[in-house]
């Protein structure tokens, strides 16, 4: 596992990109670079509601195949109403070839990652949940 320097990224600690299940930390720096650079020109704080996640997550067992939160590639921000559009505008500026919205209910979110397409899993992809 590389060694992130967290001192690089000034809106973010380590612990938020950690595996809620288990605590490991398996985050991939590109992604945080990604989403430290959305923040900034976002100027408002971002609240990880997922990033790394084990093979044993609850979310990831439900699932035939482990997602891109398993590969340390994908990140999960909590935003809602105009955050949330302001988000998306920035990702989509950046060409991120997976772009997740979920805009119902409690928990919403913005998916982001920035994995290399599969059998299953084509990119550039847009989707809701």
């Amino acid at each position: 596992m590389e060694v992130i320097d967290w001192n690089k990224y000034p809106n973010f600690s380590e612990k938020e990109f950690a595996c809620q299940h288990c605590g490991e930390h398996g985050i991939d720096e590109r992604i945080v670079d990604v989403v430290q650079r959305i923040r900034e020109e976002a100027d408002f704080p971002f609240i990880i509601t997922s990033g790394y996640r084990c093979v044993e997550h609850p979310i990831e067992k439900k699932k035939k195949n482990p997602g891109v939160h398993t590969s340390g590639l994908a990140v999960d921000i909590g935003a809602s109403h105009e955050k949330a559009y302001i988000i998306l505008k920035l990702a989509m500026q950046r060409n991120l070839p997976g772009i997740g919205i979920n805009q119902k209910g409690n928990g919403r979110f913005i998916h982001l990652d920035i994995s290399e397409p599969e059998e299953n899993r084509p990119r550039p992809h847009l989707w809701s949940y």
